[in-house]
């Protein structure tokens, strides 16, 4: 049964059994631009910006939503989400980089990150951004010293550690004491960084941000972590912390696989909403501006990875491998996160399974399978079959790597029958372009 829940919105299955998304048929894709290939439906992206702003503004107008860079972004689609009105969180000054190439409105970048470099906060201040979220005392020094270099005052968050364990994948949790992400609430260190901070002259606090870790399917480590963090806000107000603006950053969860069901937008809003106004009325706060920072649940459900079928082995009684030409350089989460995922045969989309498979790469290593023991049809080694793995759009690219010298995928944008091309594949040459002999 196709798992329709884990493929773009516009995904559906053609009269010749392909498998369509944003009206294309992914055979025609495939031989037009080749394999791998990497495909983002502009109605889901839209359609996941849209449902964050609507649920978090109507249940509280005063929201921010800021797209997290490092799921994927390029100009192109950074562009979808300043026409859909969000803000951008980057990490690095080539994400910075993209949002300045395209003229991204300023006021609404926010800059994270555990080690920024001087030459990285140099370029953020020079441009004027919204927010540099301060993530270290190493930080907070070095800031002070660009910004008063640069003769201005800079509006900063401090990065928070509320201590608390979201239940997702060890590396990607963040909001625990052991981290190398924020200022622990528990040690004082963030007490302190709030005191410094405020002694700052050329640098403005306007409030507090935390991240627990991605994806979270579970809504009340939010709860706990925003109860924690207002409270220690509550006590630093004789220090000189006014909490103007609060962000309990992203992390939300999607559907890998047709057995999930992760909250809804709508969800997030009523855990996040509810208990930071129930807090704040406790504590005796005005409400803040709320930032969050929605990325894997805005790109991920509106990619999809294809690939063609190469060679089949068979292991009598222990294992059937069918590889692919992609894997592990392209789509490194499952060597990394033992990530799982579901996948169709796209030229076939009707067929009924009949073998268990497992999904190998074309990498020199053991490590390289991108799903082990799915259901397809049966395959054999002609080359003609395409393989597509959806939930496919956060994580996957940035992450990829020239691993044994592979060109990284071209990817396309597809809307109403069109596809775009928004990133070229790389050549051979590209590769050694950098290389000086």
């Amino acid at each position: 049964m196709f798992p329709r829940n884990v493929f773009p919105t516009t995904s559906e299955v053609n009269e010749a059994g392909h498998l369509v998304i944003g009206g294309c048929d992914t055979v025609d894709l495939a031989a037009e631009f080749g394999t791998p290939l990497y495909i983002f439906d502009d109605a889901t992206l839209r359609g996941r910006c849209r449902s964050f702003v609507q649920e978090f503004n109507k249940r509280y107008p005063n929201t921010t939503v800021a797209y997290a860079s490092k799921a994927y972004v390029n100009p192109a689609v950074a562009q979808i989400f300043a026409d859909e009105g969000l803000g951008l969180d980057v990490v690095s000054g080539g994400e910075l980089a993209v949002a300045q190439a395209i003229n991204f409105p300023k006021e609404l970048v926010y800059f994270h990150g555990s080690n920024k470099t001087a030459a990285e906060l140099e370029q953020a201040v020079e441009w004027k951004i919204g927010r540099i979220v301060i993530d270290s005392f190493h930080e907070l020094g070095l800031l002070e010293e660009v910004a008063a270099s640069a003769g201005t005052s800079q509006d900063v968050l401090l990065r928070v550690s509320p201590s608390i364990d979201p239940h997702t994948h060890e590396k990607t949790t963040t909001g625990v004491l052991d981290s190398k992400f924020g200022f622990a609430i528990e040690t004082g260190h963030a007490a302190e960084a709030v005191r410094q901070a405020v002694a700052a002259p050329h640098l403005n606090l306007k409030g507090l941000h935390f991240h627990l870790g991605s994806p979270i399917f579970e809504l009340q480590p939010y709860r706990d972590g925003v109860e924690v963090v207002l409270e220690f806000a509550a006590s630093m107000r004789e220090e000189g912390l006014d909490l103007q603006e609060f962000s309990p950053g992203g992390g939300f969860a999607i559907a890998y696989t047709a057995d999930q069901n992760p909250p809804t937008p709508a969800d997030y809003a009523e855990a996040i909403i509810g208990t930071m106004t129930a807090e704040c009325d406790r504590l005796g706060l005005d409400l803040p501006h709320l930032t969050i920072e929605p990325g894997r649940a805005i790109a991920g459900p509106a990619g999809v990875a294809l690939y063609r079928v190469g060679a089949v082995k068979e292991i009598p009684g222990v294992r059937r491998y069918v590889s692919v030409d992609g894997g592990m350089g392209d789509n490194i989460r499952p060597a990394l996160y033992d990530a799982a995922y579901e996948a169709v045969v796209a030229n076939r989309v009707n067929d009924r399974g009949e073998q268990v498979a497992t999904i190998a790469g074309k990498y020199c290593e053991s490590g390289d399978v991108l799903i082990k023991d799915v259901l397809l049809p049966a395959i054999d080694g002609s080359g003609k079959d395409l393989i597509a793995i959806p939930a496919s759009g956060a994580y996957c690219i940035p992450m990829a790597s020239n691993y044994n010298l592979n060109p990284k995928p071209p990817i396309v944008l597809v809307n109403n029958g069109q596809a775009r091309l928004i990133r070229r594949r790389e050549t051979f040459q590209d590769q050694m372009l950098l290389d000086v002999a």
